[in-house]
């Protein structure tokens, strides 16, 4: 680059940082009156086709008003409350599988949203959903965006939707303002973040970051109404041959960087009363089928000990129970055992699913970390655990299978340096976090730069109906977005 278009180029981020501030909506930011800020302005207009006639004095930071400096709060969590509509359990919970009617009512409106905010909307083979606002230089790497809005049942309706409707709300935000990006601005849907419906977490993503692995299991997979994914895929209006996904498939290339914008589902930031957090990697979680078997018999008439062989009585074989569920009891206890003595605050564990059946038990540990080598020990540990427990009990331990062991992910520390960027200079107090749960930035940080920032929650609460983000918090978290995207976008 030639030092004057560096130098150019420089001087466009300090106006982009005037811009910044004016969208904070902080005290004292006078624009039209300062030499200094008139002639960010001009550079800015010049570098970004970015309109000086559309800067105001008044930053703004309600929900209107004759700035276009502002969220539309009000309108935001009217989104939100509407799409919380598409829902087959009753309120205040939301229930929203994947591929079911409510599903397709709520792409439906998610894609009304895009069109009225005059983005380009394509959806591949999956329904993975994009919107883009074209910028000056196409050709590059767009910057994206974006989340997931399938629920599991009975769940709250701001998990993953604050990253879809919130990204939207950026881009409005942005366009209000008269900003023009120089790399496309992107917001996607992504399908199936939650495993509800076949078991397989962020499925969209996955595909998008290239897992032959998923294209192949597709083929074969089902619900548990025995529904393959290509019928019921066809039933919401995705007809396609196996051989497609692989058009889901992306480049590394095609996104510059990736932010998403999201609750914490946790606890952290409300405890400390910060208002933005910045993630610097994603745990990646393990999960682990096990399945005991032992042997069915009367609740009343077979004897409590739990020890095998069988005891001889009078002549003939007396069983003591040999119960499976017990085994499956005392493994879930020896996962959070593991997950204490890891010695970090990051290893977590637990056991989701179990699932009785006349004489077996099914069992689906899952452990996360964001340090891969630990996570796996505590695997290890698990399973010596399992075949120790099956010995002890006189069960069989008839399989212990690793469904998934994805590799944790770190932010790009481009993408971490634009969000912090941002929260300063909303004048945003910001952490430096962890994410626990995982996300489809967990898959995308395998194709682009990628971070994530969280906003608070209630009480930390997530996937149950109390889940809730204040209105505050909700455009604290739009606007660090809107400004991180901004800045990525001149890049």
């Amino acid at each position: 680059m030639a030092t004057s278009a560096a130098a150019r180029f420089l001087a466009a981020l300090a106006g982009a940082a005037v811009l910044l501030v004016l969208l904070g909506g902080a005290a004292g930011a006078v624009v039209g009156h300062d030499d200094d800020a008139a002639a960010a302005r001009r550079t800015m207009e010049e570098f970004a086709g970015f309109p000086a006639s559309d800067y105001r004095g008044d930053a703004g930071g309600g929900s209107g008003g004759s700035s276009p400096f502002y969220v539309d709060s009000d309108g935001l969590q009217r989104q939100i409350d509407e799409l919380a509509s598409f829902s087959d359990s009753p309120v205040p919970s939301v229930t929203r599988v994947l591929y079911s009617d409510k599903d397709v009512q709520a792409r439906r409106y998610i894609k009304g949203i895009m069109n009225q905010l005059g983005l380009s909307i394509r959806e591949d083979a999956v329904g993975n959903i994009f919107g883009r606002w074209e910028g000056s230089e196409a050709g590059l790497g767009a910057v994206a965006t974006g989340s997931h809005v399938d629920a599991i049942p009975f769940s709250g309706k701001y998990d993953g939707v604050v990253g879809v409707l919130g990204a939207l709300e950026a881009i409005s935000m942005l366009k209000r303002s008269g900003f023009q990006p120089k790399r496309s601005l992107e917001v996607i849907m992504f399908t199936s973040e939650e495993p509800t419906r076949f078991g397989i977490s962020c499925l969209g993503s996955r595909l998008m970051a290239g897992s032959e692995e998923l294209a192949r299991s597709l083929k074969e997979t089902v619900d548990n109404q025995n529904v393959s994914f290509f019928d019921a895929a066809d039933s919401a209006g995705y007809k396609m041959h196996p051989e497609e996904l692989h058009n889901v498939f992306l480049k590394k290339d095609d996104y510059f960087a990736f932010v998403e914008l999201h609750i914490e589902q946790g606890p952290i930031l409300e405890k400390e009363g910060i208002k933005i957090g910045v993630v610097t990697a994603i745990a990646a979680p393990a999960s682990i089928k096990v399945e005991f078997e032992g042997n069915g018999g009367h609740a009343g008439a077979v004897l409590m000990p739990a020890r095998s062989p069988p005891h001889i009585y009078m002549g003939k074989e007396t069983f003591y129970r040999n119960d499976a569920g017990l085994a499956a009891a005392e493994l879930a206890l020896a996962v959070e055992k593991h997950v204490l003595e890891s010695g970090s605050i990051d290893t977590v564990g637990t056991v989701g699913i179990l699932q009785l059946h006349p004489g077996a038990i099914n069992s689906i540990p899952n452990v996360r970390d964001i340090d891969e080598k630990r996570r796996n020990n505590v695997i290890e540990k698990v399973h010596q655990s399992a075949i120790e427990i099956s010995k002890n009990r006189g069960v069989l331990l008839s399989e212990f299978k690793i469904i998934n062991q994805d590799p944790p992910a770190l932010s790009d520390k481009s993408v971490i340096s634009a969000m912090e960027f941002a929260a300063k200079q909303l004048n945003l107090e910001y952490k430096l976090m962890i994410s626990r749960a995982y996300h489809d930035s967990l898959f995308m940080a395998r194709i682009s730069p990628m971070g994530m920032i969280f906003i608070p929650c209630y009480k930390g609460y997530s996937h149950k109906p109390e889940e809730y983000a204040s209105p505050e918090d909700m455009a604290n978290g739009v606007k660090v977005l809107a400004l991180a995207m901004a800045r990525l976008s001149l890049q």
